[in-house]
């Protein structure tokens, strides 16, 4: 009964986790840009929500239209993605972790990312997020 019961939970494990096989990166999804201040005060975004799967690579272009500095942070889903890269300006940035992005002008940067844990995270602008400067990530 024991063995059986062992074999048992097995085989739930085995067909409940996720199996990939190469190179997770290769290609990357093109996401649509998040685009910060797309009103004349500034706060709105030009992206609502993201839907986004684990074990599929993305490709997300941040871009400040520079009418309000941004700081963008999200602790839970920095913590929970593989970051392969980011690009700003004329160099690619090669860190395992973010912390927040800066936005203090008219600019740009785009994140190579991987995530890892399902879930639903919040990107947005420190201060500015009750104003309507976020995006919601759900990852399943």
């Amino acid at each position: 009964m024991k063995r059986l019961s062992i074999l048992a939970f097995c085989l739930v494990v085995l067909s409940t986790s996720a199996f990939a096989e190469g190179y997770l990166a290769r290609k990357a999804v093109t996401l649509p840009d998040l685009i910060l201040g797309t009103d004349e005060a500034g706060y709105q975004v030009s992206q609502k929500q993201y839907d986004l799967e684990t074990g599929t690579a993305y490709q997300l272009k941040i871009v400040s239209t520079g009418r309000k500095p941004y700081a963008l942070r999200s602790a839970d889903f920095f913590n929970f993605i593989w970051l392969r890269k980011v690009e700003a300006g004329e160099m690619e940035i090669k860190v395992s972790h973010l912390y927040e992005l800066e936005f203090e002008e008219e600019s740009e940067a785009e994140l190579f990312f991987v995530p890892i844990k399902p879930g639903t995270y919040k990107l947005y602008a420190a201060g500015l997020e009750e104003k309507g400067t976020f995006t919601s990530i759900h990852v399943k």
